[in-house]
C-alpha cells in the first residue's frame, strides 16, 4: 500500500505541474506586450525623419538642373515614394520603418482573437489611401485652387479647408485620448483598428546602480555650475587673484611718486593711454577704468584695493621720453 500510495501521489504531482504548464503556454501565446506610449511616438518620429531623408536624397540627384524642375510634380513624385516605403514596410511586414527598428509592428485589433493577428489586406490599403493619398490630395489641392482663374471653386476650396481643419481637431482629441490610455497614437490607426504591439517579449534592462548614480551626480553637478557661472565676476576674480600673486610696495603718497613710477595701466599692463585715477596711487587707461567700473559697480583696484571714490584724469603729463628713460 505505501509503494501505491506513493505512485498515486506523484501522478498527482506530473498533473499539477503539466497543467501549470499548459496553463502558462496559453497565456503566453494570448498575451500581447502592449508598447509605451514613448516608443510610439519615437516610432512615428523615426518615420518623418526617414521621409525627410528620402526626399533629400531624392532632390539631390537633380541639383544639376534647372532650379524648380520638380516644384510641378513634386506632390506626385512624394506619393509615390511613399507608396514605395508603404510597399517594403507595412504591406510585407506590418510595421513602418521606425517601428521594425524599435521591435514593434501593428496588429489587427478588429480581430475577436486576443491572439497576435497581421493586418487584413483592406487595412493594408485604407492605411495606404489615409496616409498618402491623404497628403498628395491636401498638397494637390493647394496648388489647385491657388490658382485664381479657378473662382467657380471656392465654395469647395471653403469645405476642403473645412474639413482639413475639422481632421486636424479630430486628430488633437485622438492624441489626448492616446496620452491617457496608451493606444492609438494616429487617429489613421484609431480608425482602422490597428494597434501598435511588440514583435518579442522585451527583456528586462538590468543598469547598474553604480553608473546611474555617477549619471545623475555629474547631471547634477553640470546644472548646478550652469546656475552658479552667472553670478561669479569673473573679471573681479581674475584681478583678485593677480594682485595676490604680483603685490605691489606702497608707494608714497604723493602727486610726484604719482606722475614718475607709475607709467603703466594697473589693468592691462600697458603705457596709459588717457591715464585716469581713482583716488589711490595707481593708474589706469580711460577705456580700461571706465569699461571695469561699468561693468561692476563696487569695482576695487586691483594693485591696493581701493575702491572707486571719483574717476579723475592725471593732472601730470606722462611723456613717452620718460618711459625710455
Amino acid at each position: 500500500m505505501g509503494e501505491e500510495e506513493e505512485m498515486e501521489y506523484e501522478k498527482v504531482v506530473c498533473f499539477f505541474f503539466f497543467s501549470e504548464e499548459m496553463s502558462s503556454s496559453v497565456g503566453n501565446e494570448k498575451s500581447v506586450n502592449p508598447v509605451l506610449r514613448i516608443s510610439q511616438l519615437d516610432a512615428l518620429e523615426l518615420n518623418k525623419a526617414l521621409e525627410q531623408l528620402v526626399w533629400s536624397q531624392f532632390t539631390s540627384c537633380f541639383h544639376g538642373f534647372k532650379p524648380g524642375v520638380l516644384s510641378h510634380i513634386e506632390p506626385e513624385l512624394k506619393a509615390f515614394l511613399w507608396l514605395l516605403l508603404w510597399r517594403f514596410t507595412i504591406y510585407s511586414k506590418n510595421a513602418t520603418v521606425g517601428q521594425a527598428i524599435l521591435n514593434i509592428q501593428y496588429k489587427n485589433n478588429l480581430s475577436q482573437t486576443e491572439k497576435y493577428q497581421p493586418l487584413s489586406k483592406h487595412q493594408k490599403l485604407w492605411y495606404l489611401i489615409f496616409t498618402v493619398g491623404g497628403r498628395w490630395l491636401e498638397e494637390r489641392c493647394y496648388d489647385l485652387f491657388s490658382n485664381g482663374q479657378l473662382q467657380s471653386f471656392c465654395k469647395i476650396k471653403y469645405y476642403l479647408n473645412f474639413g482639413a481643419g475639422l481632421l486636424k481637431l479630430c486628430g488633437l482629441v485622438n492624441f489626448l485620448i492616446f496620452l491617457q490610455k496608451g493606444t492609438f497614437a494616429t487617429l489613421t490607426e484609431r480608425i482602422l483598428g490597428i494597434r501598435s504591439v511588440f514583435c518579442k517579449p522585451q527583456s528586462v534592462r538590468q543598469v547598474g546602480f553604480e553608473y546611474m548614480n555617477r549619471e545623475l551626480l555629474w547631471h547634477g553637478f553640470a546644472e548646478f555650475l550652469i546656475y552658479l557661472l552667472p553670478l561669479i565676476n569673473v573679471q573681479k576674480l581674475k584681478l583678485k587673484i593677480s594682485s595676490w600673486c604680483l603685490p605691489m610696495a606702497s608707494l608714497p603718497n604723493n602727486e610726484n611718486t604719482l606722475a614718475v613710477h607709475c607709467k603703466e595701466c594697473s589693468l592691462c599692463g600697458e603705457w596709459p593711454t588717457m591715464p585716469h585715477t581713482i583716488g589711490c596711487l595707481h593708474v589706469f587707461c580711460y577705456y580700461c577704468i571706465k569699461s571695469n567700473y561699468l561693468f561692476d559697480m563696487y569695482f576695487t583696484c586691483p594693485k591696493c584695493g581701493s575702491e572707486v571714490h571719483s574717476l579723475q584724469p592725471l593732472k601730470y603729463k606722462i611723456e613717452m621720453t620718460e618711459f625710455h628713460a
